[in-house]
This record gives structure tokens, C-alpha cells and sequence, in this order.
């Protein structure tokens, strides 16, 4: 079987609704809001705008904030997905993902790069020099890393910790 007979496709959709006429639609640059809303089918609404520089609200989220979020996201459910295949149990997983972004004198603009920092937590006595092997693996695996031309890095970091014990299942004694 040909690794093209394999391929399984998965198929998307997000309807994003401008929310910022008011009252002028976009007669000059400083007349509109930035406001939209982001609609997936059977999920609740996300409010987003601009990044304050383009004068968004920064209280709410923006699209840069959900590419970098994207990017985490996927890289610790593939990290999670392998270490529970490989015997490795993850007790705690925190990420600190930033990125850069230029933006072109003509007013377009690139990420230029992104760096993820996880840091993971494991049972001790759980094998380290695998664990942060695995977040390569992740790395390569990762659907929206793999969806990007910006160079994306990672910087793992791997701390043990005494695992709880496991919990009987309530049949007492």
C-alpha cells in the first residue's frame, strides 16, 4: 500500500464576521474598529482584533496571538500524544511561545521566526534524555508547524517530579 493510499484528510471551516462599521465602513484608516468574531460550528464565538500596533483593542486576542498559540498547542498534543506511547509520564507542561514579526515599509509584514520554550515536568525515575528526544519528534510531527515557511524552534525543558500515586478506583479495602 502506497503511503498516498494512506492519506487521510481532514477537512476545516471558520466563518469570521467584521464587527467594526461605525457608521462609515472603511472611508478613512482611522474610521473603522477592528473588531471581528470568529464562528466554528458547535463552538463557542472567539472575539478578536488587531494587534494594538494596528489599532486593535489589546485587550482582546488577535490573529498573532492565535498563530503563536496555534503552534504550542500543537506541538504538546503531539508531545503529550508520544510520551504516553513511549512509557513517559508528563505530570505538567507549561509554554512560554514567542515569535517576531517585521513588518515591510509597503505595510505587509512576516513572522520571522518563533521559538517554543516547553517546559515539562515527568515522573521521576522516567527516562529524560528520551523525553526531551520526543519533543523533536513533536516538532516533526505537528500539523501547523508543518503548514508554516517561518523557521520554528524549540528550546525544551525536561524537570522530574515524584509521580501521585495512582488511585485505586474507589474498591477500598
Amino acid at each position: 500500500m502506497s503511503a498516498a493510499s494512506r492519506e487521510r484528510t481532514h477537512n476545516y471551516g471558520a466563518r469570521l464576521t467584521w464587527r467594526g462599521n461605525r457608521g462609515e465602513g472603511t472611508s478613512n484608516y482611522a474610521s473603522y474598529d477592528r473588531s471581528f468574531s470568529v464562528a466554528v460550528a458547535g463552538k463557542p464565538e472567539l472575539a478578536l482584533t488587531a494587534d494594538p500596533a494596528f489599532r486593535g483593542d489589546p485587550a482582546v486576542h488577535n490573529p498573532e496571538d492565535l498563530f503563536l498559540a496555534s503552534l504550542a498547542g500543537c506541538h504538546m498534543l503531539f508531545y503529550l500524544s508520544l510520551c504516553a506511547r513511549h512509557g513517559i509520564r508528563v505530570l505538567a507542561y507549561e509554554d512560554e511561545a514567542a515569535g517576531t514579526m517585521v513588518q515591510d515599509p509597503d505595510g505587509g509584514g512576516r513572522f520571522t521566526e518563533v521559538t517554543l520554550n516547553p517546559v515539562a515536568t515527568i515522573a521521576e525515575g522516567d527516562d529524560e534524555a528520551l523525553a526531551l528526544r520526543l519533543h523533536d519528534t513533536a516538532h516533526e510531527r505537528c500539523f501547523i508547524a508543518n503548514s508554516c515557511a517561518v523557521p520554528i524552534r524549540h528550546q525544551a525543558t525536561i524537570h522530574t517530579a515524584p509521580a501521585a500515586p495512582p488511585i485505586d478506583g474507589g474498591s477500598g479495602s
